[in-house]
């Protein structure tokens, strides 16, 4: 069973001819675009998968992995479609094996910046970009989605497909809300991850309520147009099929903005039953205007006071100069970094600080959100300080943040909140799990209750279950890892906690580190008994074998 995954479009970029949404536009002008994935297929209860070309879309496009979703028993494999030559034009993909020929493209080729190629997986000519134009390379992460409501979108999206439907004579879908949270859910995620891909367990997530067939759509826009990516749809066979299926009867939409260049990110998950699923409803909402089955989200501590962009700076001269960097202090209270080299390897070791000898933990993070890496400090006397980075090299003048209290926590430090791209503090007090907002330079006093019941010796906070949105691994006494996953907000998912893992009784410090084997991966680095640092790969959603990293560790303990 194949999903033929057909990119037509970039998920950044430029391209030297009129808009595509707005013909009448001059040459080379940036105006909205819809941008969309091939459609995902799953199997019908027969077993049989329908095959999508994704052919016949006004924009060129170009080859996506080949991913199998899994039938209705669980099973499936995967593969890769190759890409073309840049050079040429791609072919949409039938199966594995058996690409057609490509139709010839109605518009001028487009492009993207070499990281969104690595992103989507295609290859396409990169001219060099105009000057007025300034393009940012760096990647999203879940603090890019902007909170506003997604009401309006999500029912015209839903009143859209009806007309459609109603207009070829067919009986309209319906809309359920368990349906609609795995649709948003992934919205979020792949706005969060700027990164365009179907959801492989789409046909199995338990939120499909066991469907007979389904499917899924995906689009994004450079404006919030929501009516529009309904239209790209239309235009696109492989897509207008799965709008005009007369097999689906129920459907859940995902509606994501954020302040990159792509503002609108919509997710359509279809399925029909036999029997309607208990809580199916007719609409997603009462009026045009918002309201009804989608109340404004409550406030929380998560809510960022101002927006922040991605900085953009040049760290080679600083003192950490990527989140691959590995940090430790020595026994003399030396700060010591070794930068990343890829491939799980590092650089010759680097005095970047000294005088932490007293301190009980010692965190790397962008705190202030410009660019450099800072180091927030918890010292053994109760202190909680920050030593901003300079992009220059070095650090500036220690701020207190906390003046005392602070020893007796564990603490973990990350990007909880997804909509506010400050980092933010995670505490844990006895049994007790508090969230402490990123308030600048004041003083860390405010917080809120995140969950109780917490037994944990050690924190970490890493994406685990690579869905977008940061998880907190908690080291037990046992030497256990129990996961608490994050959904963006204050409170972890209210779920079992599973233990991922066990023998790590010996952990005295995890480091969380990205771009380590490649570029947004992630993982974590353990020190460990026998003067023994191992990088733990998770890119994967899960705990994948250890390497140990070479080097002399003796009498260092890890930053985190």
């Amino acid at each position: 069973m194949l999903c033929a995954l057909a990119l037509v479009s970039p998920a950044a970029g430029m391209y030297s001819g009129p808009p595509v949404n707005e013909p009448s536009a001059q040459a080379g002008a940036l105006g909205p675009r819809t941008v969309a994935l091939g459609p995902a297929r799953a199997a019908d209860d027969d077993g049989a998968a329908d095959a999508d070309t994704g052919t016949g879309s006004p924009l060129a496009p170009a080859v996506e992995p080949v991913i199998t979703p899994a039938a209705p028993a669980g099973e499936g494999t995967s593969g890769t479609a190759a890409a073309p030559p840049a050079s040429a034009e791609a072919a949409p993909v039938t199966t594995a094996s058996e690409p057609i020929a490509p139709e010839p493209p109605s518009v001028p080729p487009l492009w993207a910046p070499e990281s969104e190629l690595a992103h989507n997986k295609t290859a396409a000519p990169a001219p060099p970009a105009p000057a007025t134009e300034s393009l940012t390379t760096e990647s999203l992460g879940t603090e890019a989605l902007v909170p506003d409501s997604n009401t309006a979108a999500i029912l015209t999206v839903f009143n859209e497909i009806n007309n459609y439907r109603a207009s070829k004579g067919l009986a309209p879908v319906k809309y359920h809300p368990t349906v609609a949270g795995m649709a948003q859910e992934w919205s979020d995620s792949i706005a969060s991850r700027e990164v365009i891909e179907h959801r492989a367990s789409f046909w199995t997530d338990p939120r499909a309520l066991n469907p007979s067939s389904g499917g899924e759509v995906i689009a994004i826009r450079t404006d919030r147009n929501a009516a529009q990516l309904v239209e790209w749809w239309k235009t696109s066979p492989g897509h207008n099929a799965m709008l005009l299926d007369p097999r689906f009867n129920v459907m859940g939409a995902g509606i994501s903005y954020t302040n990159s260049l792509y503002t609108i990110w919509g997710v359509v998950n279809f399925f029909g039953y036999t029997t309607l699923p208990a809580g199916t409803v007719t609409s997603p909402g009462g009026s045009s205007t918002g309201g009804g089955a989608f109340p404004a989200p409550t406030p929380t501590v998560c809510d960022p006071a101002v927006k922040h962009m991605p900085p953009t700076l040049n760290l080679a001269n600083a003192a950490i100069n990527s989140a691959a960097d590995l940090v430790t202090i020595n026994a003399s209270g030396q700060l010591i970094n070794r930068p990343s080299t890829g491939n799980r390897t590092f650089g010759a070791a680097k005095v970047i600080g000294s005088g932490f000898g007293t301190a009980k933990d010692v965190f790397t993070t962008d705190w202030d959100r410009d660019g450099a890496y800072d180091l927030l400090t918890q010292w053994n006397d109760g202190r909680l300080t920050l030593h901003p980075g300079l992009a220059s090299g070095g650090f500036g003048s220690l701020v207190t943040l906390g003046q005392s209290g602070w020893a007796t926590l564990t603490l973990a430090v990350g990007g909880w909140c997804a909509n506010n791209r400050l980092p933010q503090l995670v505490a844990l007090e006895g049994t007790t799990l508090y969230l402490y907002p990123n308030v600048g330079l004041a003083d860390m006093s405010s917080r809120t209750l995140m969950a109780t019941g917490v037994a944990a010796r050690k924190l970490s906070m890493v994406d685990y279950d690579a869905d977008g949105f940061q998880d907190l691994l908690a080291i037990t006494s046992d030497g256990g890892v129990q996961l608490y996953r994050g959904a963006g907000t204050p409170a972890p998912r209210a779920e079992a906690r599973p233990t991922v893992t066990t023998g790590w009784t010996d952990v005295t410090g995890i480091r969380p580190l990205r771009d380590v084997t490649a570029l947004n991966s992630t993982g974590v680095a353990l020190r460990r008994a026998n003067d023994v640092v191992q990088y733990w790969n998770l890119s994967t959603g899960t705990l994948a074998s250890p390497s140990n990293i070479t080097g002399s560790w003796a009498g260092q303990r890890l930053a985190q």
